[in-house]
């Protein structure tokens, strides 16, 4: 039950911890730990940065789909 949960989550996010793991080499599960330490050490400042985040990578998951269907004609 607890899997399913979480992987109904991973699934639907945005991708930003996914997205920095991958770029950085790093473990998901120390970048979401650095993610949720840092929202309670700066006040939600992460939390912001997060969103932008989602926001740059969501945009740019748009353009690339746009410019691949532009291709195809």
């Amino acid at each position: 039950m607890f899997q399913r949960i979480v992987t109904f989550f991973e699934k639907r996010s945005f991708g930003v911890c996914t997205y920095l793991a991958d770029k950085l080499n790093m473990s998901i599960s120390k970048i979401r730990l650095f993610f949720i330490y840092s929202s309670f050490l700066a006040v939600g400042f992460p939390i912001v940065f997060y969103i932008l985040a989602a926001l740059v990578l969501d945009v740019r998951h748009y353009i690339k789909k746009i410019r691949l269907s532009i291709w195809d004609i």
